[in-house]
């Protein structure tokens, strides 16, 4: 599957800001079911655009305006080649040893209600570590509603698995909690996601987890949609919860008050580039 993504982060200042800084990671790499074929990050105004990799293998890119500005907006478009794995990631760059994915962070602790939940999930069937995990699959989608929409970077499993919803970054932090308390390593992962239901466009980029299954290795799990990742999954970003992967953050001096607008489509582009 060929895949077009076009993406938009729209900024705008009530003054103008200084020393403004955008940290992006923004741009995916090849892996044995994915293969881009351009990829390209054009901010609005002028400045420097470095690049370089995180911890975690992640291509990172630091914008910083030549000037004070009182608007920026970050156009990411690029068309990316799919290939079924089932899930399956092989190819990745892999920079951190597997039980690295075992630690807790603030946003990824299993409360007490999450350990039930997982204890449970876990001993209600086979104890194997592929059936466990499409169990608690199944079991965070059911149980937790997935509402489309703005992330909060404030937000904990343990708060979302409280309220019985959330966004795709919350089922996630939920299922990695879960699964890291049944000894699994996992991570976050932040990408994209075409869906012939939304007619090419989200609200968001998205969000799912990864699962080191033995045997198999990563495997790609989403909550959100209560399925296993397909040629549909762009990955882009990997850490331990959403601040390590999150697609912009961003610092800056004055300013006053930002307002924030995205824009995103994702469509199929086979037949288009074809023509």
């Amino acid at each position: 599957m060929r895949i077009r993504v076009v993406h938009e982060t729209i900024y705008s200042y009530e003054q103008p800001a200084r020393s403004l800084i955008q940290v992006m990671r923004l741009t995916p790499r090849d892996h044995d079911g994915q293969y881009i074929r351009r990829w390209r990050i054009e901010p609005s105004i002028d400045g420097r655009l470095t690049e370089r990799e995180d911890g975690f293998g992640n291509i990172v890119h630091w914008f910083t305006p030549d000037q004070p500005a009182d608007a920026l907006v970050i156009r990411v478009s690029g068309e990316v080649d799919t290939h079924e794995s089932h899930g399956i990631v092989r190819g990745g760059v892999e920079r951190l040893p597997d039980p690295f994915y075992l630690r807790d962070t603030d946003l990824v602790v299993a409360s007490p209600e999450i350990q039930v939940f997982a204890e449970r999930i876990g001993a209600a069937g086979d104890r194997a570590a592929l059936p466990c995990l499409h169990r608690l699959l199944a079991g965070v989608h059911d149980q937790v509603s997935y509402t489309a929409g703005p992330a909060s970077a404030s937000t904990t499993a343990a708060k979302a698995f409280e309220a019985g919803k959330g966004v795709c970054q919350d089922l996630t932090h939920i299922f990695i909690a879960a699964a890291r308390h049944l000894g699994f390593p996992t991570r976050y992962v932040a990408g994209y996601c075409f869906r012939e239901e939304s007619e090419g466009e989200e609200e968001t980029a998205h969000a799912w987890a990864e699962t080191l299954v033995p045997d198999l290795g990563w495997v790609g799990f989403d909550p959100a949609y209560g399925i296993g990742t397909s040629e549909a999954y762009i990955r882009v970003a990997i850490g331990l919860d959403y601040l390590g992967a999150a697609p912009i953050r961003g610092s800056r001096m004055g300013g006053g008050t930002e307002t924030l607008d995205v824009k995103l489509r994702v469509e199929q582009a086979q037949a288009a580039s074809q023509s």
